[in-house]
């Protein structure tokens, strides 16, 4: 199993204080302290299930031209209609994905094309499932273009997450389901999508970032 680079120093930090323990409860014949080693190793595994980054059907198979992927592994919270004061300006319909502490982590682009416009805002830190979460707290968010389709969508921080990683920038092209970021310790994401896109998810349904399809675009190509 793939392991996100922005996983490692969680994932060896706990091993350094088992290592110790382990160490010396061996050398002083210690029992107890072999056994407070267990936590730190469990924690080690832990990082480790967090920052996974499995391979998904986008990787083995590209999306139809017409098909947006989901963006992270989560529970829909919003399928449909905006939240009140969340959308960017004009007309949209929103899918939003709340992501656990025990979802992959690790972000894909719901779609292809140029990133036309890249912003980070700083902001609370309220749990992510909450409705304000989406306009309050610390989130990332990108415009993707391809010829006259947009697409917007943002990562957004919890109430345990502190920071966001985003691996891309104004300028590079995205191919739908490219691995594009990560958030730590979890979160959701927001994606918004043009009227005209057919939604393929409802609230409460299970989906998998780079293999569910979200939406799809009207077959005018």
């Amino acid at each position: 199993m793939r392991i996100d680079r922005a996983g490692w120093p969680f994932l060896t930090g706990p091993l350094v204080p088992a290592a110790v323990l382990a160490g010396a409860g061996r050398a002083a014949g210690r029992p107890g302290l072999r056994r407070a080693a267990w936590p730190f190793l469990a924690l080690s595994a832990y990082m480790a299930l967090f920052f996974r980054d499995p391979d998904r059907r986008c990787d083995r198979t590209p999306p139809g031209d017409d098909e947006v992927l989901s963006p992270a592994d989560g529970v829909v919270m919003v399928a449909g209609e905006p939240q009140e004061g969340v959308a960017p300006e004009g007309a949209w319909q929103q899918v939003s994905v709340f992501l656990s502490v025990v979802d992959v982590h690790v972000n894909r682009s719901p779609y292809r094309g140029e990133v036309v416009e890249s912003t980070y805002r700083p902001g609370s830190f309220l749990a992510a499932y909450r409705r304000e979460s989406a306009h309050r707290n610390e989130r990332s968010e990108l415009w993707l273009r391809d010829g006259d389709r947009t697409v917007v969508f943002r990562q957004i921080v919890g109430v345990l997450a502190r920071r966001i990683v985003t691996r891309t920038a104004v300028g590079r092209h995205l191919a739908t389901g490219e691995r594009m970021g990560l958030m730590k310790f979890g979160s959701r994401m927001d994606v918004f999508l043009p009227p005209a896109c057919e939604l393929t998810v409802t609230k409460g349904q299970r989906v998998r970032g780079g293999e569910t399809v979200i939406a799809r675009w009207p077959a005018t190509r």
